[in-house]
């Protein structure tokens, strides 16, 4: 595949990516409106355990069918390839429905692991419990759903998993806010309705976001059937050995797919207790849903880009690698590496000074934002360390190394575990923040590690524009504050609304224009993107 190809593909599922993101954060304020920090923490307590059994219901089947057709392609054994994602869809639909009841009758334990029954805590083990069930119901279809999105990408079409991923996110804010909205402010109900009723959303956008994909999936059909047809290959390997590889593959994804999930399960787990030992019971839960929902949706915003380019790039890697094109796969994984420091590092060290900002412009200015612009301000960084590690993870991958993330993994949850705990006590909230960024760092330096040793990819280069790279957001960073600085001065008094919010997005598109216009000016912009930054010649004078 072309790297002109290779960008487009990238740039498309990264800007659904990107989409979907800025959607689930501008929906989390009216959210917030309505069901305020404690909702959202009863929010939280449901849906990370639906996405780690979400992604067990799928086995890493979706991402490994993505790798599976690339490499059946480059073979041009188009008859297997077909038979093993019939399979696998049948599959799918039988794994969605055992992880359903599973979680769905499981509900009740959960909640009391989440929340003591001893305890000056907002919501109740009854509501925990509820919530779960609801959110649980979308396992039946999202399973199936997510096979058919690694499907197309297998074949380098990213456009139907970035069309469906929006509808999907579009459906479910829209019925998320709708149905919180009719409950609060028509019928005058509980908030845990409301957060049970959002938590159900999941499924309804499932159920859009199928449909699409069964639209295009038909539309191509026939196509499909033809490749099968002209198919050369004489004999197709034995069905047991392929359904071998093929869960070979899911098996790194399953861990991989549930990293921030597993962290953050860790955070709920031992959090509130946590908290309670050191005399902050009463507070604890709004902190917790700082971490775990309002702050996380500002801080993912920058991992976004390195979800678009794991997925858009596992496919080419893994046919340059099936192909021994040692110099393609190479120079994969140098850009995949240099783009997510050119976009990710200033992000993430923009969004931590300007936390108290952000926060306030989103969500609220009032006693609860003292704690959690210092939260944010330390988490934003550690967007740097997911994107690290989701790209490098789905790397390894590319090159037949995917077991070693299992590996790689356990030791960054090992370490979040036995530090969390002890550095909550030390340094409250901001504890539990420090404890996942040193356990993703660890597990992304690992990754970083056996692929160099795997690959050799050419560490010179990459060191040189990684350090051109921190030099601008350095300058970008003292713009910012000066900046901010600047524009307060008008303002006396208490910090308002008004006067976060300009200094917010004067910041930002002052801060980010230096940075982007340094980077222009110093080629770094070219020599990453190509020739189509010529295009900002007029933006850049």
């Amino acid at each position: 595949m072309s790297q002109s190809n290779i960008l487009k593909g990238t740039m498309m599922l990264t800007g659904a990516n990107y989409l979907s993101k800025i959607l689930g954060l501008l929906y989390v304020i009216p959210f917030f409106a309505l069901v305020s920090e404690s909702g959202g923490a009863l929010y939280s307590y449901a849906y990370n355990p639906y996405q780690i059994f979400l992604t067990i219901s799928s086995l890493g089947v979706p991402m490994a069918m993505s790798k599976f057709v690339a490499k059946y392609n480059a073979l041009e054994d188009y008859r297997t390839k077909q038979a093993v994602f019939k399979s696998g869809l049948w599959f799918m639909a039988v794994t969605g429905v055992v992880t359903f009841l599973i979680m769905f009758f499981t509900a009740d334990w959960l909640a009391q692991l989440f929340v003591p029954e001893s305890g000056d805590f907002s919501n109740s083990t009854d509501d925990v419990a509820f919530v779960i069930k609801m959110v649980s119901i979308a396992l039946i279809v999202v399973a199936p759903m997510s096979l058919v999105r690694g499907y197309f990408q297998g074949h380098a079409s990213m456009g139907p998993s970035a069309i469906s991923m929006v509808a999907e996110q579009i459906v479910r804010i829209g019925f998320l806010l709708a149905a919180a909205f009719v409950v609060l402010k028509v019928f005058e109900g509980t908030i845990t309705l409301a957060v049970g009723l959002a938590a159900f959303a999941a499924f309804i956008g499932a159920i859009a976001s199928s449909a699409i994909l069964i639209y295009i999936y038909r539309k191509r059909r026939p196509e499909i059937l033809r490749e099968v047809e002209q198919t050369n290959v004489s004999e197709s390997p034995d069905k047991r050995d392929l359904y071998q590889e093929l869960l070979s593959y899911a098996g790194p994804f399953i861990l991989v797919g549930i990293a921030t999930p597993l962290y953050q399960m860790v955070d709920q787990l031992t959090f509130n207790r946590a908290m309670a030992s050191v005399g902050m019971a009463d507070v604890s839960e709004s902190m917790l849903s700082v971490i775990i929902v309002y702050g996380h949706k500002l801080v993912i915003i920058p991992v976004t880009l390195s979800i678009g380019l794991a997925m858009a790039l596992l496919p080419s890697i893994t046919e340059a690698f099936t192909k021994g094109d040692a110099t393609t796969y190479r120079r994969y994984i140098s850009q995949a590496l240099l783009i997510v420091m050119l976009f990710i590092f200033p992000a993430a060290i923009g969004l931590s000074i300007l936390a108290d900002e952000a926060y306030g412009t989103l969500y609220a200015i009032d006693e609860a934002n003292k704690y959690a612009g210092s939260i944010l301000a330390v988490y934003a960084p550690v967007s740097l360390f997911f994107a690290l590690f989701t790209v490098s993870a789905s790397m390894l991958q590319g090159v037949n190394r995917q077991n070693f993330t299992l590996l790689s993994l356990a030791v960054g949850l090992i370490i979040k575990i036995a530090l969390n705990v002890p550095m909550i006590t030390m340094f409250e909230a901001e504890g539990a923040v420090m404890a996942t960024g040193l356990g993703v760092l660890t597990a992304g330096l690992l990754n970083l590690t056996v692929l160099y040793r795997t690959t050799h990819f050419e560490l010179k280069p990459l060191f040189k524009k990684s350090l051109l790279i921190v030099i601008l957001t350095v300058i970008m960073a003292l713009v910012v504050i000066i900046t901010r600085y600047l524009v307060g001065l008008p303002f006396s008094g208490d910090i308002s609304k008004l006067q976060v919010i300009v200094q917010l997005f004067t910041s930002v598109i002052i801060g980010g224009y230096v940075y982007l216009w340094l980077a222009y000016k110093t080629t770094l912009l070219e020599r990453l993107m190509g020739d189509r930054v010529h295009r900002l010649k007029k933006i850049f004078i």
